[in-house]
């Protein structure tokens, strides 16, 4: 059990640690772009949220295929699929949990308005010193909600991990999948505790973000 438990943290981490950095300059430039294509760009980032994850993990599944032309250039390298690794899991993840980073960041870097980073540029600043000494800080309860959801989002996946990685032990077996494959085996003690564990965390999860959205609300 704590093998499974450790690697699902270690999933969750990096995927939250990588989607904070990737989701960054996407939700600025929904937040604050012009482009025509925002709204299909906005749309695709949001698909996981209503695309059943099965379906996304077996596209996931091809892409990162032996078969696929996405890993031509990996298997120059000696990777030959992605598929049922570890690796392949992260990628899924940061695919599946995109919009719950993106969308909070997209609201922060909005509530921002224009006059700090106005207010910056007068005074000499560069964008990059703007963006980096105003704009973030100010971001700083979007990037805590991105954050807390993209981690809780990746501890409870279970479509996109079964389709795309399976349950090897000790590569892609996290919490999600390990309670499935104990009520199949008939051990519904040792499923009970497993899922009580993650009923906990979501509940947790949820009342933090309450309890952040209240503070805000008082202070705002």
């Amino acid at each position: 059990m704590l093998a499974v438990l450790w690697l699902t943290i270690k999933l969750a981490g990096i995927t939250t640690i990588l989607l904070l950095v990737l989701a960054t300059p996407l939700a600025w430039w929904l937040a604050r772009g012009t482009s025509r294509w925002k709204p299909v760009v906005g749309a695709v980032v949001a698909l996981p949220i209503v695309l059943p994850p099965t379906v996304l993990g077996f596209y996931l599944l091809i892409a990162l295929g032996p078969e696929s032309p996405l890993m031509a250039p990996l298997q120059a390298l000696g990777v030959r699929t992605l598929a049922f690794t570890f690796e392949g899991l992260v990628i899924g993840s940061l695919i599946y949990s995109l919009p719950f980073a993106v969308q909070p960041l997209r609201n922060a870097f909005i509530a921002l308005g224009d006059e700090p980073m106005e207010a910056a540029a007068t005074l000499g600043a560069s964008w990059w010193e703007s963006f980096t000494r105003v704009a973030l800080p100010l971001a700083l309860p979007g990037y805590a909600v991105a954050a807390i959801l993209s981690f809780a989002h990746t501890v409870g996946e279970f479509g996109v991990v079964m389709m795309l990685g399976g349950g090897i032990p000790g590569e892609t077996q996290v919490l999600s999948v390990e309670i499935f494959q104990l009520v199949e085996q008939l051990r519904w003690s040792e499923a009970h505790q497993l899922a009580g564990l993650l009923l906990a965390f979501g509940f947790l999860v949820t009342l933090t973000l309450l309890l952040m959205e209240r503070r805000a609300t008082r202070t705002g």
